[in-house]
């Protein structure tokens, strides 16, 4: 009998080990994945920074494009206003 619970204590005492191990490996694992959840935000913010940038100085160079236009050019801004807006209302209408 004496082997018996030897064998129960060295399997329980193995368990155990085995136990703390995954434990730690689990512990460093979420770590891991939390720094890598938190660098991606990160970059998902920069990134939609940038575009959001990027986006106003487009608007606003088309802006003063637009407007250099119309003003340098006011019939030609006015038959082509017209013209799109031909074109817009016929897209809903069948031909």
């Amino acid at each position: 009998m004496p082997q018996t619970r030897s064998s129960t204590s060295d399997f329980n005492s193995a368990f155990g080990d085995a136990k703390k191990h995954a434990a730690g490996a689990a512990g460093e694992v979420s770590d891991a994945a939390q720094d890598l959840y938190d660098q991606a935000r990160d970059s998902a913010s920069q990134v939609a920074d940038a575009t959001s940038d990027a986006a106003r100085k487009t608007a606003g160079s088309f802006e003063k494009a637009l407007r250099k236009t119309i003003e340098t050019q006011p019939y030609t801004a006015v038959v082509i206003a017209l013209g799109l807006g031909w074109l817009f209302g016929r897209m809903h209408r069948p031909l």
